[in-house]
């Protein structure tokens, strides 16, 4: 069962979690990582994973700590909240790094594992860039907004949409820019069906019952990789 089909579940989940249990399982997931896998690569039980996940009080020792940050490929201080306010970034280049040309299959991909987006637009003071939640459908970007609003500019004008991820503990990343055309979405049928495949609602909350839909008429992105 999916996550969208029971969404009381997930809510008495995260409510159960504190910082230190969701930031543990938002990186595992981010690596693809099972719990018996991230649990392998720490030397411990998957049972005591859960546990750390799971539980609001728990917190291990500093020794457990290091092991658990270098088997998410991350840092204790990111794992404690501590770089929570830092904009991503500040760590330094590594010695070695490529920068790679992601085909348009694996741009595709990477939009596709949701989150924030930032949508680029111009207005009458010159161009604007707005953080926004976002939910790929049909190989679309679609994110929801109110009327009246900066980012409900943008229907019917061409604007840039940009996704990324630093990794400021392997300092590495990737980027992916789609440009096209912003449209309202204005049918009940497909308005209803993208409400139920949002992967989230939005995070400033409010009544935001106007979808608007990004074409990917140029589809473009790079990752840096280090040796």
């Amino acid at each position: 069962m999916s996550e969208q089909t029971r969404p009381n579940t997930v809510r008495a989940e995260s409510k159960a979690r504190g910082d230190f249990g969701r930031r543990i399982a938002a990186r595992r997931k981010e690596l693809g990582l099972s719990r018996e896998a991230a649990a392998g690569r720490a030397g411990m039980v998957s049972g005591y994973l859960t546990y750390l996940e799971e539980k609001a009080m728990a917190m291990p020792d500093s020794g457990t700590l290091l092991r658990l940050a270098g088997a998410l490929e991350t840092t204790v201080m990111s794992l404690r909240g501590g770089d929570a306010d830092l904009p991503p970034g500040v760590g330094r280049a590594a010695s070695q790094p490529v920068l790679v040309v992601m085909s348009d299959d694996e741009c595709r991909q990477r939009l596709a594992s949701h989150g924030v987006g930032r949508l680029a637009l111009g207005d009458a003071d010159g161009p604007v860039v707005v953080p926004v939640n976002y939910t790929v459908v049909d190989g679309a970007i679609c994110f929801r907004t109110a009327p009246g609003t900066m980012t409900a500019a943008a229907v019917g004008k061409r604007v840039a949409f940009e996704v990324d991820c630093i990794d400021d503990a392997l300092s590495q990343g990737w980027s992916v820019l789609v440009r096209g055309r912003a449209e309202a979405v204005t049918d009940p049928v497909t308005v209803r069906r993208l409400t139920e495949l949002a992967h989230s609602a939005p995070w400033a909350g409010g009544l935001r019952a106007l979808w608007v839909r990004i074409g990917s008429a140029v589809l473009s992105g790079r990752r840096i990789r280090v040796r």
